[in-house]
Formats: C-alpha cells, sequence, structure tokens
C-alpha cells in the first residue's frame, strides 16, 4: 500500500502544508495591519503543522496528553521565542511582541480549526482509497481559496491604503498600510485632488462614452452575424462559424504599428472616433462567438411560425429572437463593456492629447515621478471599482446569460 495512505503520514503532510500556507498569508496580513514587518519561519510552522495534522486524527492525538499539550505549545513556544530573540512561527527585525503575539493567535486559529475539518474522520491507520482523496481535496479546494482571494484582495487593498496615505507617511514607513481614521475626510485628499488637477472627471467620462458606443456598435453587427450563422444556410457557413475567433490568435501588439500607421495617415489618431472604430474589431468576433451559441439553442419553431403569420425575417429577429435572447444580450453587453473599459495598448498608442483620455491612458500618465504614488493608486482605484461594481452587480445575469441556450429543451 501507498506509504501516503496512511493517517499518521497524510495528517502531517497536509498539516505541515497548510500551516506553512497559512504563516505567509499571517505575516503578510499582520504586516499590512500593524506596519510591522513578519516573515514565515519555515522550519517551526512545518514543525507546528506537522504536530496538528496528528492531534486531529481520532486515535491518534485526541488523547488527554494531546488536548494539553495543544495550548502548551500555543503558550509556551511564542514566549520561549521572545525570551531568546529568535522567531518562532513568525518573526522579522523591527517586529513588537504586540504584532508577533496578534500573529500567534491569528495563525493558530487559520491553521488550527480548517485542519480539523479537513482531517476528521480520518483513522490512524490505513486509509481507504475514498478517505486518502477526500482529505487531499479537502487540502486542495481550501489551499485554492485561500490563493486566489489573497492574490485579489492583497493588490486591492494595498492600492486602496496607499491611495488613502500622504506623501509623508509613505516615505516614512512605505509597509504600514494602517490609516488614521482621524482625519476624517481628509483621507480622500489624493482622490479630490486627482478630480481637481488632474482632470480624472474628463477620464471617467470618456471611458463611459467609448465603452458604451463600442457595445452598441458591437451589438448593431454581432446580433445579425451571429443570427446568420445560426439559422441561415450559406455556402462557406461552416469555416466562417469556425473561423470567427481566429483575430485571437494574432497577438495586438504585431497590429499596433499597422493601426497606427493608417489611423495617423488618415487623421483618426488622437480622436475618440478612432478608438470607437478600432474596440468594435477585438469584442465583435467575441460577441458572434456568445451569441451564435445562444440563437442555436432557440427553438427554430417559434420563428417559423412568426414566418407563416406573415412576418420578415428582420421583424422575426426583432419581435421574437431579441425578446428571447435578452440574458445573453445582457451578458454579452457586460463582457464587451467591460473589455472597452479596461483596454489600454490600443488607447496608449492612438491617444496623446490629455483632453480626450480614457481612464487607463490617464492612469498610466500618472506613472511619473513627478507625479505622488498615492495619486497614482487612487487613479487605480477610480478606474477598478466602477467596473468591480458593475460587474458584482450584473454577475447573476452574465451567468445566466452564458448558460443560457446551453440545454435544448
Amino acid at each position: 500500500m501507498n506509504v501516503l495512505r496512511f493517517g499518521y503520514v497524510t495528517g502531517p503532510l497536509i498539516g505541515a502544508l497548510w500551516t506553512v500556507t497559512m504563516a505567509v498569508v499571517t505575516c503578510v496580513a499582520v504586516s499590512f495591519a500593524t506596519g510591522q514587518p513578519l516573515a514565515p519561519s519555515l522550519v517551526s510552522s512545518l514543525l507546528l503543522g506537522a504536530w496538528l495534522g496528528v492531534v486531529w486524527l481520532p486515535g491518534g492525538g485526541r488523547s488527554p496528553v494531546a488536548r494539553l499539550a495543544l495550548p502548551a505549545v500555543l503558550a509556551v513556544v511564542p514566549a520561549a521565542a521572545f525570551l531568546l530573540g529568535r522567531p518562532a512561527l513568525v518573526g522579522g527585525e523591527g517586529r513588537t511582541p504586540t504584532a508577533m503575539a496578534v500573529a500567534w493567535v491569528v495563525l493558530g486559529l487559520a491553521s488550527s480549526w480548517p485542519l480539523r475539518r479537513m482531517l476528521g474522520g480520518l483513522p490512524f491507520g490505513a486509509l481507504t482509497r475514498h478517505e486518502f482523496e477526500g482529505a487531499v481535496l479537502r487540502f486542495l479546494t481550501a489551499f485554492g481559496y485561500v490563493f486566489f482571494v489573497a492574490i485579489v484582495l492583497i493588490p486591492f487593498y494595498v492600492m486602496v491604503m496607499t491611495s488613502l496615505k500622504n506623501q509623508q507617511e509613505l516615505l516614512l514607513n512605505p509597509l504600514d498600510l494602517t490609516i488614521d481614521l482621524s482625519k476624517g475626510w481628509g483621507l480622500f485628499r489624493s482622490y479630490v485632488e486627482l478630480f481637481r488637477d488632474f482632470n480624472f472627471g474628463t477620464y471617467l467620462w470618456m471611458s463611459t462614452l467609448v465603452s458604451t458606443l463600442t457595445v452598441l456598435i458591437t451589438l448593431l453587427f454581432s446580433i445579425p452575424g451571429a443570427y446568420a450563422v445560426a439559422r441561415l444556410r450559406f455556402r462557406g457557413r461552416a469555416t466562417f462559424s469556425r473561423s470567427i475567433l481566429l483575430i485571437y490568435m494574432v497577438p495586438m501588439i504585431v497590429l499596433a504599428l499597422p493601426i497606427y500607421i493608417a489611423f495617423s495617415m488618415t487623421g483618426l489618431r488622437n480622436t475618440i472616433t478612432g478608438l470607437v472604430m478600432i474596440y468594435p474589431v477585438t469584442t465583435i468576433p467575441v460577441a458572434l462567438y456568445m451569441l451564435q451559441g445562444y440563437f442555436r439553442g432557440l427553438p427554430a419553431e417559434v420563428e417559423e411560425a412568426g414566418l407563416m403569420d406573415g412576418l420578415t425575417r428582420l421583424q422575426v429577429i426583432w419581435k421574437i429572437t431579441l425578446p428571447l435572447s435578452l440574458p445573453a444580450l445582457a451578458s454579452v453587453s457586460l463582457y464587451v463593456f467591460m473589455i472597452a473599459w479596461n483596454e489600454f495598448l490600443l488607447a496608449f498608442m492612438l491617444l496623446d492629447d490629455p483632453s480626450i483620455f480614457t481612464l487607463t491612458r490617464g492612469v498610466a500618465a500618472l506613472n511619473s515621478s513627478e507625479v505622488p504614488r498615492q495619486h497614482l493608486m487612487a487613479g487605480a482605484v477610480v478606474a477598478t471599482v466602477p467596473i468591480m461594481v458593475l460587474f458584482l452587480g450584473l454577475e447573476r445575469f452574465m451567468t445566466k446569460g452564458l448558460t443560457a441556450g446551453s440545454v435544448k429543451g
């Protein structure tokens, strides 16, 4: 039998890996919350995790001695580390006992309770395949949640907290991401200066305008195109359907120079018209691909009944197909809006006039040694939060639109 399929091996291994993960997350979180530099101690984390992995195994660590040892270790090890001046599970130069104690408590809670859930029910001895795979899957699921939440929330947290600082605070301790609530509305000074001195109100309007026009133009071309591919019979239909997304096989950076030259020669560079012309080129293929799949899922009998009642093909699309396709149209519109809102390469290449910058181009203009870092972070927040709120508010409609039509009935 595989040596891993024993509780006294699986438990310590999962415990060690989980505790190291939590040590890293704890150090980052407590460092940002207290401003004290903390770093994980790999050996101590592995040892504690392996010990916890045995403690929570039925018959292996639930004896009275083990139950008493857990609080003893949680209390004695950090105290001894402070006395010896060595890191226990977390440490770092310039750390304070308060930051270390907070980190220790957070790490103990973040390691013990999840491990009890992961290893609950596992025997101390041989494991069945179902028990072993279940424990591994629970660990991987928990690790995935922690990892992906951390890589999303930590940069966003740093961005927001930095935008609420002033230049003196950032120079004094760049790691200190705590905020002084006594400042009141003064915390938002960077945002006020951003709209007052850096023209971000215009940038916000330009991004909204360009994204909205991109959505309208994309739907104007993609709806009839997707309907034709899904319903009509013509030569080359299958080839066209398969080649819709081929444009995405060509990196945009390859097309950047030809687009720049063509737009410069025609006078479209440095104009909103130029952006509104080129953005749909990147969004129409994906909209065609999404809508044709949905149109194929609609019952053709409903449209045939409309044709038999004397409606033209365009009337059928307008009065029957589009009302039935509202979930798909909403999801495509949201997706296209997000693409246009976040687009940077074409805006950076084609726009030089600050009076018509989009948000992404405006944020790039803040990336200068002459502009304080808090203004750059405030600009990033302004560019991120509206589209994030829009997505979170309409995410359920997007999900319904993407899955609608996947099952015929």
